[in-house]
């Protein structure tokens, strides 16, 4: 989809793809989702680098647990009642909490020299102890 978008990006364009805090640290219960993210994720590091000399930046942003209508339309009821829980945080975040990652990284003058990065809004689920 990038190769056909592409023709229609002028220089300093931008793309944002979205990851997961699961393609970052895997997920035991979660196989297939984590390693489809972490290869998405991956895949953008490398269309950043294809890119680049189109001026187009290319980057990800890596979310972790966010309460979405998509929770309890998809979840078993125990597990919507915790759902975030295990974030140091203690709590999902809100969609208004991580749309900031996606409008920096899609404005040129806050984001220009960014291209191949990940933002992480997680509540502090990859942090290091």
């Amino acid at each position: 989809m990038l190769r056909a978008a592409a023709r229609h990006l002028p220089g300093g364009g931008a793309v944002v793809i979205t990851g997961s805090v699961n393609g970052l640290r895997g997920n035991a219960s979660l196989i297939d989702y984590s390693a489809s993210k972490a290869a998405v994720m991956n895949l953008s590091a490398c269309l950043a680098r294809h890119y680049t000399g189109r001026g187009i930046r290319v980057n990800r942003v890596a979310p972790g647990p966010v309460w979405t209508p998509l929770i309890p339309a998809t979840l078993p009821e125990e597990a919507v009642e915790g759902f975030g829980g295990q974030a140091p945080m203690g709590r999902p975040a809100d969609p208004d909490e991580i749309a900031p990652s996606y409008v920096f990284f899609a404005s040129g003058r806050l984001s220009s020299s960014y291209t191949g990065e990940t933002l992480a809004p997680t509540g502090g689920e990859v942090q290091a102890c």
